[in-house]
């Protein structure tokens, strides 16, 4: 039987000799080895959970017990496991999209029992070939299950993944003896029920090991440093003053790319990190972090769960997320192992219009998701990318829906696609309203953290149900419990500077190279190769750039969404980019909030082909799109072009006939990988809002 020595052994082969075990660590793998039983374990970031389900792991694998599985949600994560697995003795490999060209050596030595630990992202738990070849593998040899970050099965959770739904069919499969531990540091009472249920550890034998969430080493401040560039340039001027290297989180990829490339035009060491990022180049970009080669990493929340730099010196956020579930979370990679931390908030009014457009692509309506199933079928499979044009939902939010359905029984994944089955599927309306309603507490309380005037740690703690925290307790290191508050003040020299970088106008987008999948279906019949794609086209901004936004949003918000330029194909065109709102969708603007997939209007020019089809429901599909004008596309995410055409009354509301037809208007909707959904609708204007240059104004405009 395993002993606390043999723990302990383990424990300094993986921290080294001066490692110890705590007693509640002890408590958590005694419950697995020797008891064998279910576990749910909620303990704050650095508390030491990988080490026990690792300890657990090589203890079980000594008793003769199967290899243990981890479901693991991110690469770097994944990265740190395996790397931390090796230095105890223990074998293990990873299954995620990084590494496909070893998933059949990976099974094979899983198959014949050469692997202690097999870590999985998720999304393998939905490929069908996993389902069918691997998995019931793991589910009869199984020694331990472990699940990583378990907050993401729950949709209430700050990080919901479908994919981690179908966790509970794996679990369902195991022997009433193979324990199974689910671990997370960031779950409020509702998501530790949520999640209990989901993964079905909730019985009532399940060991639950729950701690409290103070980080001694963090000094939390909020700065109100003013708009964008002012925020910006306090960044600049202070980043090189904060304690050794760190992290400085981004709202969007647009925004880390931005950043990042303002402090390196001063002089300071960062690079950008994003989902955007090739696999190679984030582990060069960590390793570079890891060895205090950069200052810091200008991040999404791409880098977040599981990146362990034990002396992380500071966090700072350039706008605040919209959970404080999800700040401390992100927060948590600082201070792990220094006396001091500083972690800052910089917020700013526009975050409230992201955390806007990520509530606006949450889970679809009714009638969307019905779409869904009605053009499915049930003996011909059909991939995404087939399903697209059919249905009014961007990639990311079409598969989004497609695995909650494939969860709910209600369609399948198969080889070559999605299938119906023809089962009965109800739409959970009561629960995506309490979803939206919980969403918008969460807000709030984010909007309440930066104006409390009381300990911001325990606002956090409280935000979490922490069982340890006491009434009127404070942590005595934050700005308001000290008094000792970051100055928000900001050379004007400097401010100004900044802002004349941000400001610099035009974003160049590469123009894809193969037309999108599907579009046969609208009636458009080409495919394959664009031979003659336009030239590279350019916008003016983002909405969610720290420069350009200001003004772009201003102008979605007065509805003056258009784009200016000279007319019968004179003058610079302007590309106007919004933040996918239900009404921005019907104004014809929707959201570009990556460094690919904006909207373009680029520089007038003739299309050089073009396939077309009369009228209502009409589709226009070119290479270079737009009536007397060119749409520049982004090769990276851009999935799906379609233009559509639609006869407009006169004024005065009268339907039109064959003599009463204005000029039809073009819209483009541009769906993408990533959550974002971008579309335009050219209209004419006022050549005052956006004059062109005086000597190449049309006659009439000067």
């Amino acid at each position: 039987m395993a002993t606390r020595d043999d723990a302990q052994a383990i424990l300094e082969q993986l921290a080294g000799p001066t490692a110890r075990l705590r007693d509640d660590q002890w408590r958590a793998i005694e419950a697995l080895v020797v008891h064998r039983r279910r576990a749910l374990v909620v303990q704050r970031t650095g508390w030491g959970k990988s080490a026990v389900y690792f300890i657990a792991a090589k203890l079980l694998r000594a008793s003769g017990h199967g290899a243990t599985v981890i479901v693991s949600p991110l690469l770097a994560l994944m990265r740190n496991q395996v790397a931390a697995a090796e230095r105890a003795g223990v074998h293990a490999a990873t299954i995620n999209s990084s590494n496909v060209a070893d998933w059949d050596e990976i099974h094979d030595r899983v198959r014949d029992g050469e692997l202690d630990v097999l870590l999985v992202s998720p999304e393998r738990l939905n490929n069908p070939d996993f389902r069918a070849e691997v998995l019931p593998a793991l589910a009869r040899d199984a020694g331990l299950v472990v699940v990583d970050e378990a907050h993401c099965v729950s949709d209430w959770g700050h990080d919901f993944r479908p994919d981690y739904r179908r966790i509970r069919t794996l679990i369902g499969e195991l022997g009433a003896d193979v324990p199974v531990l689910a671990t997370t540091a960031t779950a409020n009472d509702r998501v530790v029920e949520d999640v209990a249920t989901q993964l079905g550890v909730g019985e009532q034998n399940t060991f639950v090991l729950r701690g409290g969430l103070d980080r001694e080493s963090l000094r939390l401040s909020v700065v109100k440093a003013g708009n964008p560039a002012e925020r910006a340039a306090w960044l600049a001027a202070h980043i090189d003053s904060l304690p050794g290297s760190g992290i400085v989180y981004t709202l969007t990829v647009a925004q880390a790319h931005d950043v990042a490339s303002l402090l390196r035009e001063q002089g300071h060491q960062v690079s950008a990190y994003s989902g955007s990022t090739e696999a190679a180049e984030r582990e060069e970009l960590e390793a570079d972090l890891l060895a205090n080669r950069v200052k810091a990493l200008v991040a999404t929340s791409a880098l977040g769960m599981g990146f362990d730099k034990p002396d992380l010196g500071f966090v700072v956020h350039l706008g605040a997320p919209s959970s404080p579930i999800a700040y401390y979370q992100q927060v948590g990679r600082a201070g792990r192992s220094t006396a001091t931390a500083e972690v800052i908030l910089l917020p700013g009014r526009e975050d409230q219009d992201v955390w806007r457009y990520f509530a606006s692509v949450a889970f679809p309506s009714e009638s969307m998701v019905r779409n869904v199933i009605r053009v499915l079928e049930p003996d011909r499979p059909q991939s995404t990318p087939a399903l697209e044009p059919l249905v009014d939902l961007g990639r990311t939010r079409l598969e989004m829906v497609l695995k909650v359905l494939d969860v709910d029984g209600a369609v399948r994944r198969v080889k070559g696609g999605w299938v119906a089955t023809g089962e009965p599927w109800n739409y959970d309306e009561p629960r995506y309203r309490s979803l939206d309603e919980a969403r918008k507490r969460e807000q709030q309380a984010m909007l309440d953290y930066q104006d409390t005037d009381g300990c911001r740690m325990a606002f956090l703690r409280s935000q979490l149900d922490d069982p340890e925290l006491g009434k009127g307790e404070r942590c005595g290191r934050c700005d308001n419990c000290t008094g000792v508050h970051i100055s928000a003040d900001v050379d004007e020299t400097e401010a100004q500077d900044t802002r004349q970088r941000l400001m610099r106008p035009g974003v160049e987008l590469t123009p894809r190279k193969q037309w999108p999948s599907g579009l046969g279906k609208l009636g458009v019949h080409v495919s394959g190769k664009i031979g003659d794609g336009p030239a590279p086209g350019r916008v003016i901004g983002r909405l969610i750039d720290l420069g350009w936004g200001a003004r772009l949003r201003h102008l979605r918000r007065t509805r003056r969404r258009s784009v200016r330029g000279r007319r019968a194909g004179r003058g610079e065109g302007v590309g106007v980019v919004g933040l996918g709102h239900p009404a921005d969708r019907r104004a014809g603007v929707g959201l570009g909030s990556s460094s690919a997939a904006d909207l373009v209007a680029g520089p007038r020019a003739r299309p050089t082909r073009q396939v077309d089809r009369p009228r209502h429901p009409a589709v226009r599909a070119r290479t270079q799109a737009g009536h007397r004008g060119q749409f520049g596309l982004s090769s990276r995410g851009v999935e799906r072009i379609v233009a559509r055409a639609r006869p407009r009354p006169r004024r005065g509301g009268r339907r039109p006939g064959a003599a009463g037809r204005r000029p039809v208007r073009h819209r483009v909707d541009l769906d993408h990988g990533g959550p974002h959904r971008a579309s335009l609708r050219r209209r004419r204007c006022c050549p005052s809002r956006w004059p062109a240059p005086a000597d190449r104004q049309h006659p009439s405009h000067q």
